[in-house]
C-alpha cells in the first residue's frame, strides 16, 4: 500500500507543481479582474466534475461493483456507454443554452459579463466528457493495480494550458480566456490518449465490446452500482461544492473576488490532493477488501496508522500555510498583471481555507470506512447537512468579510463534515480504536 500512496502522491505533487507554473502563467497573463474571474467561472463546472470523477465517487462506486460482476465485459461497456452518452447529451444542452447556464452559475454577473462568459462555459464543458473517459479507463487499471497512468496525466492539462498561455501573450485579455479555454481541451485528449495506450499495452481492452454494444436504458448489472454512485457523487466531494458555492455568491463582489477565492483554493488543495486523497485512494481498496473477508481489525489497524500519519502531515501543512502565508502567494503569483494588493486578499483567503484542512482530509479517509460497508447514502445525507452550513454561514459572513468570509464558512463546513462522519463511525470506536489503539 505504502508504494501505492508514493506512486499516487508523486503523481499528484507533479501534476500540482505544472499546476502552480499554470497559475502562475494565468496570474501574470492575466492578473485578478474581469477576464481572469470569467474563465474560472467557465472552468469551474467541468474542473468540479473532474474531481468527483477523478477523486473518488465514480471509482468508490465502480471498483466494488465491477469485482462482484460476473459480466465483466458486459457491464463495462453498458456503464461506459451510458454515462459517455449522457454526458454528451449534457455538453450539446450547455452549448445550447449557454448563456442560461452561466446565468445560474454566476448569479452576480451583470448582462456584458454573461455574454462574454457564456461560450467559454460551453468550451470547456466538452472537457467533462473527455476526463470521464479517462477517469473509467484510470479505474480498469486502478483494479489490476496500476496507478501511475492516472496520476501522472493529470499534468498534461497543465502542461497544455501552459502552452496556450505562452502562445498568447501580448493578445487581448479577451482572446487569451479562448486561447486557454481550448488548452483544456487538447489537455483532456492527450490525457485520453495515454489511458487507451496505457489499456492496450496491458491487454484490458478485453472489458469492452462496443461492436457488439447498444445504450442499454435498464441492466440489473448495473443497478448496484448507481445506487451506490449517485450518494457518493456527494458524499465525497464536500469540499468541492463547497468551494463551488463560494465562487458562485462571488460573483455578487468586486472584481477579482473570484480569482483571490481560486487562487487561494488552488494552494489549499495541494495539500488536500497530495496526502488526503492519495492516501484515501491507496487505502480504499484494503480496507474494503478487509470489511468484505469481515477482518474488521485489520481495516482499524489500517485506518489508525493512516490517521495519524495524515494529521501529522496536515497539522505541519496547516501551520506552514498560515505563518507563510502572505509570502507563499507573493513568491508564485505576484508578477505581471498580479499586483501586490492581489497578494494581501488572496493570502487572508488562504488562511481561512487553511484552518478547515485538518478536518477535511481526516473526513476523507473516515468516509471510506462508510463506502466500505455500503453506507454510500450516509456520507450523502452527511454531506448535504454540511453543505447547509456552508450556504447559511456563506449568506452570513459574505456581507461583512467578502470572500474572505466565504472561505471561513468552507472551513466551517470542513469541521461539520469531520463530526457528523465521526459520529456515523462512532465516538466510542474512534477512540477506543483510532485514538488509543485498542487491539481488541
Amino acid at each position: 500500500m505504502i508504494k501505492h500512496i508514493f506512486t499516487n502522491s508523486s503523481g499528484i505533487l507533479f501534476s500540482r507543481i505544472l499546476g502552480f507554473l499554470r497559475d502562475m502563467m494565468t496570474a501574470s497573463v492575466l492578473g485578478a479582474n474581469i477576464y481572469s474571474d470569467i474563465f474560472f467561472i467557465a472552468f469551474k463546472i467541468p474542473n468540479l466534475f473532474r474531481t468527483i470523477f477523478a477523486e473518488g465517487a465514480f471509482t468508490q462506486a465502480f471498483i466494488p461493483a465491477f469485482s462482484r460482476s460476473g459480466h465483466k465485459t458486459r457491464f463495462t461497456t453498458i456503464v461506459f456507454t451510458q454515462l459517455l452518452f449522457i454526458l454528451m447529451i449534457l455538453s450539446l444542452l450547455v452549448t445550447i443554452f449557454a448563456e442560461a447556464i452561466t446565468a445560474v452559475i454566476a448569479l452576480g454577473f451583470d448582462e456584458k459579463t454573461l455574454d462574454l462568459a457564456a461560450p467559454l462555459v460551453a468550451i470547456n464543458f466538452y472537457y467533462l466528457p473527455l476526463i470521464f473517459s479517462v477517469t473509467f479507463l484510470g479505474a480498469i487499471l486502478q483494479y489490476k493495480n496500476h496507478f501511475a497512468t492516472t496520476a501522472y496525466s493529470t499534468g498534461l492539462l497543465n502542461i497544455s494550458m501552459i502552452i496556450s498561455l505562452y502562445i498568447a501573450q501580448g493578445l487581448d485579455e479577451s482572446e487569451i480566456v479562448y486561447y486557454l479555454s481550448y488548452g483544456v481541451l487538447c489537455g483532456g485528449f492527450l490525457q485520453l490518449i495515454t489511458h487507451i495506450i496505457s489499456i492496450k499495452r496491458r491487454r484490458l481492452g478485453r472489458f469492452f465490446a462496443f461492436k457488439k454494444s447498444i445504450i442499454v436504458i435498464k441492466s440489473k448489472l448495473t443497478n448496484g452500482f448507481y445506487k451506490t454512485f449517485l450518494p457518493a457523487i456527494l458524499g465525497s466531494s464536500t469540499a468541492h461544492i463547497a468551494a463551488f458555492i463560494d465562487t458562485a455568491l462571488a460573483s455578487f463582489l468586486v472584481a477579482g473576488s473570484i480569482s483571490y477565492l481560486y487562487y487561494a483554493n488552488r494552494i489549499f488543495q495541494l495539500p488536500l490532493a497530495l496526502f488526503a486523497i492519495a492516501t484515501s485512494i491507496a487505502l480504499f481498496p484494503a480496507i474494503a477488501r478487509a470489511i468484505k473477508n469481515s477482518d474488521q481489525q485489520s481495516a482499524l489497524k489500517l485506518l489508525r496508522k493512516s490517521f495519524w500519519f495524515l494529521s501529522g502531515l496536515l497539522l505541519a501543512s496547516t501551520i506552514i500555510g498560515i505563518v507563510f502565508n502572505n509570502e507563499i502567494i507573493s513568491l508564485l503569483f505576484e508578477r505581471g498583471a498580479f499586483t501586490n494588493e492581489d497578494t494581501k486578499m488572496t493570502a487572508l483567503i488562504l488562511m481561512m481555507y487553511l484552518i478547515g484542512l485538518l478536518p477535511f482530509g481526516l473526513a476523507k479517509i473516515f468516509s471510506l470506512w462508510l463506502y466500505s460497508e455500503q453506507k454510500q447514502m450516509i456520507t450523502a445525507k452527511i454531506s448535504a447537512k454540511s453543505l447547509v452550513f456552508n450556504i447559511i454561514f456563506s449568506l452570513i459572513l459574505i456581507t461583512p468579510f467578502g470572500a474572505a468570509g466565504l472561505a471561513f464558512s468552507s472551513t466551517i463546513t470542513g469541521f461539520v463534515l469531520f463530526f457528523l462522519t465521526i459520529k456515523e463511525f462512532g465516538f466510542r470506536l474512534f477512540y477506543e480504536k483510532i485514538l488509543k489503539g485498542k487491539t481488541r
